[in-house]
Formats: C-alpha cells, structure tokens, sequence
C-alpha cells in the first residue's frame, strides 16, 4: 500500500472544463481518483467512462479527475485535447499536462493510471493499465467509507459548461458511398444518416440519443457509431460506444446486433448465438471481406472475423500487444487498429497508435507493415516507404480505380496517397485546411472526408482538384 503524502498539482496544468485551477488541498474530506489519461488512447478513454461512473456512484464522497498528457505533437494543444473530449461529455474536471510534469511528480509510467488519494491526502493504491471495473470500484468504496478526522471540503467542483451550438451533424466519422447514395456516421448525435449525394438527408437510422437499442429506424439507438461498410443491401456499423456491431437492412430500416454485450469484455471465438452475450472491446472499424466481416477493435488491439453464413466469431490476427510487430496471426501486434479496407485476399489496417498502415493478407494471415515503425516514430515525412512517417492516423480507403490508398494523416490535419505495389507516400495539396478528419470514402473519382473536429463532410474531386463542403442536413 502506498500512503505517501499527495504532492498538490503543479500550477502549470492546463484546466480544460475549470474556471479557476483546482487544489487537492481543497477536496481533503473526500476520497479523490485522478486519472492519468491519453485522450487518443482507446484504453484511456474507457477508463476515463469508468471514472465517470465512479463519480456517479460515489457522490460528494469522492471526487474524480483527470490529467490528460499528449503522446503526439498534435495532443499538445489542449484545444484539440478538449475536442475530443467533447465527444464523450465527461462530467469531471480535466486538466492538460503538456510537458509532463504531473506525470513526473507522481512518478507515473504507463497510460492509463488510476491514483487513489484518501480523504486525509495520502495516495493509497495505483491501478495500471486495463484493470477491472469492478476492482477499482471496490477500493473506491473501501475510500468512501473511512472514517476521516479532516473537513468536507469546499464542496462541489464548479464546472465550465460549454455548449455546442446546433449542428446538422456533430464529430461525423465513418463514410459509406454507392453510386446513389451516402452514408454517415454522426457520432455525436448517436445515429447514422443515409443521404443523397447532394447531402440532403433521406433517412435517419437511431434517435438520436445514446442507447442500445435494436428495432425500426426511428426506435432505434447507437452510442457514439464510427466505422461503416457497405455490401448489398446491408450497412454494417461498428458501435463503438455499445462494444458492438450492428447492421441496418437497408430495404426496412431495421437495426440488429449482430455481437456486442453492451459493454467491453474479451470476445471468446466460436458460434455467437446469444450476440448480446459476445463482448467486444472497442470496434472502430468493419469491413467485408469475402463471406466474412472483419472488426478491428482498438480496444484489445485485434482484427476479428465474423463469419456472415455461420454466424462464428473467429480472431483473424493480432496478439493484444500494442505493439507494431509483424508475423503469422496472433504473433502480430497491432497498436490501435481504427480503420480498414479490403480488396480480394488482402485488408489494409490503419494502427493509430502506431502511426502505421499495416497489411493483412487474409489466406495467410500474416501481418506486415508498410509505413511506419513503432507507437513512439511517427511524423509527416512523404518519400520511400522506409522513411515515410504519419502521426495519428485515423481512416483509410482503397481507390476502386488506382492502385492507392488513401490516408486521414489526422495528427497532421492531411490527406496522404500510399501508391500501392511498393510506391511512395506522398501528401494530396488541399484548397482548404483539414480538421481532425477522421473518416474516409473512395468512389468515381471522388474521395469523400468527415472533417470530424469541424463537423462537415468534404467532397474532393480528385481529377480537378476542387474541394466543397457538403451540405448534410442543411
């Protein structure tokens, strides 16, 4: 047990959602959790949902923060930082450690960390890593329920509120296209939005609100829906905010869970008969490859294959290691995979935390990489492939009609081009600056952008040049 004295918070942190900085000086009274997070990790964001529900659950017995510390140059600006927190609506104090110097004064190694401080200020446990819900709950309780000679405290931490203006779409992520029709993820307003290409909307496939919920399109519910795929008549979707993967028939409307428990937990491979009873953790990214859906789950950092006939979960590669390590199946390591796109035997994956494209052939399954080299290189170098860097990568998409695929460099704000067949990466000249795109889509020659962190859905003609704005639900 570490009872060490609590250091008080170096003034050079960054408050986020504060007016004024935060003492722990004043929480003495009240048990206190701070996190050490990532806000790009996938890891850290379920951890940071975890410590909302250990507010919710503890009240003004305990106080939850979080102190977010960048690994990329892009997560050192702590307005981006506070975009993608927006996304999850986190009720907690954050705060945005640039230079690490939190991180060094609580000696902490590894993202995610928990800190347990006791009502009288000692630290009192450390949690590293993925550690159970249940487990850090537990000690909390154990926190909450001491006795303590010291005050209650100022009370409750006063929060900044800041309000979204209303938008047709909010942080839109997955792209699908067909020759009618697009296909969009709007994150944020937990739903998917099928339009026509002009971006006028046809129909919508959720409430709106977050929830878990299967049924007719206006019934229905998502949590926070990202990748998207299309094949025939079905759009698959993975919900990323339910740990699940659903799917939309497109001639009803209708959303079914085809596996997901709603919340994360480790896949166990065989016939998903019960698909609320298979966990997933984290699925980013969904794409058909032959008779079989391919999910990418940046949560345990495997690639899984659900077989569309026999309705069997199998893991495809990936040992769970984050990690950029090429080799057969589970001897692979991805870091992070967000993002996919398949043609005949092979699937390309895009590891975000790797900043990497790696490629998985689908007869052998071995895993290698074609940019990139480990989860602390990254850049925005464009050259030979050995000496091509991105950083956060996001979404990718394969040119129906070139040998190319194209990349949301996200952490750079670009659109790359990775000639396949051994070419070069090389950055596409935008007429406008990105922001955070996050998602991607190839079709007759135009390659459609979520410009997430602007809410707005881009079309660049590729043969021209000429990048417009389209005009979803306007």
């Amino acid at each position: 047990m570490d009872t060490a004295i609590t250091p008080e918070l170096p003034e050079s942190l960054e408050w986020l959602n504060l007016d004024a900085p935060l003492r722990l000086a004043s929480l003495r009274g009240r048990a206190c959790a701070i996190g050490f997070v990532n806000t790009g990790s996938a890891w850290s964001l379920q951890r940071m949902h975890d410590l909302g529900q250990l507010q919710a659950r503890h009240g003004h017995h305990m106080q939850v923060l979080a102190i977010h510390v960048p690994r990329f140059d892009h997560e050192r600006d702590g307005h981006r930082v506070m975009r993608r927190l927006e996304r999850h609506g986190f009720n907690f104090p954050v705060a945005h450690d640039p230079d690490w110097v939190a991180w060094q004064q609580f000696g902490i190694e590894a993202w995610p960390t928990v800190v347990l401080i006791d009502a009288n200020g000692r630290i009192r446990q450390r949690f590293v890593g993925n550690t159970p819900l249940r487990e850090l709950d537990a000690a909390a309780a154990h926190l909450c329920a001491e006795p303590t000679v010291m005050g209650g405290g100022e009370g409750a931490v006063e929060m900044r509120r800041h309000v979204e203006p209303m938008m047709p779409l909010r942080f839109p992520v997955g792209l699908a296209v067909n020759g009618q029709y697009l296909y969009v993820a709007d994150s944020g307003h937990h739903r998917v939005l099928e339009c026509d290409q002009a971006g006028r909307v046809l129909r919508e496939f959720g409430s709106g609100g977050p929830g878990f919920i299967d049924g007719p399109p206006e019934l229905a519910a998502f949590t926070r829906p990202q990748g998207l795929c299309l094949q025939r008549d079905w759009l698959y979707v993975a919900d990323t905010g339910n740990h699940a993967v659903r799917r939309i028939q497109l001639r009803t409307g209708e959303v079914e869970t085809m596996c997901g428990a709603g919340r994360p937990g480790d896949p166990l491979p065989g016939k998903v008969s019960d698909p609320r009873a298979m966990a997933l953790r984290q699925p980013r990214a969904v794409t058909v490859a032959g008779e079989s859906l391919l999910i990418a789950c940046a949560g345990d950092n495997r690639v899984w294959r659900y077989d569309l006939g026999s309705g069997a979960l199998a893991l495809e590669a990936g040992s769970g290691a984050l990690e950029v390590v090429d080799g057969h199946a589970d001897e692979a390591a991805f870091a992070e995979p967000v993002a996919m796109a398949a043609v005949q035997q092979r699937a390309y994956v895009c590891d975000s935390m790797g900043s990497a494209i790696r490629t998985l052939n689908l007869r052998s399954r071995e895993v290698s990489t074609l940019v990139g080299v480990d989860p602390w290189t990254f850049g925005r170098n464009d050259g030979a492939r050995a000496d091509a860097r991105l950083q956060d990568p996001q979404a990718v998409a394969l040119d129906p009609d070139l040998p190319v695929l194209w990349i949301a460099d996200t952490g750079n704000d670009q659109l790359r081009m990775l000639r396949l067949g051994g070419g070069d990466l090389a950055t596409y000249p935008l007429s406008q600056p990105l922001h955070g795109p996050g998602g991607l889509a190839v079709a007759d020659g135009v390659v459609w952008i979520a410009d997430t962190d602007a809410h707005a859905v881009l079309r660049l003609d590729t043969r021209s040049g000429a990048m417009h704005h389209v005009p979803v639900g306007e």
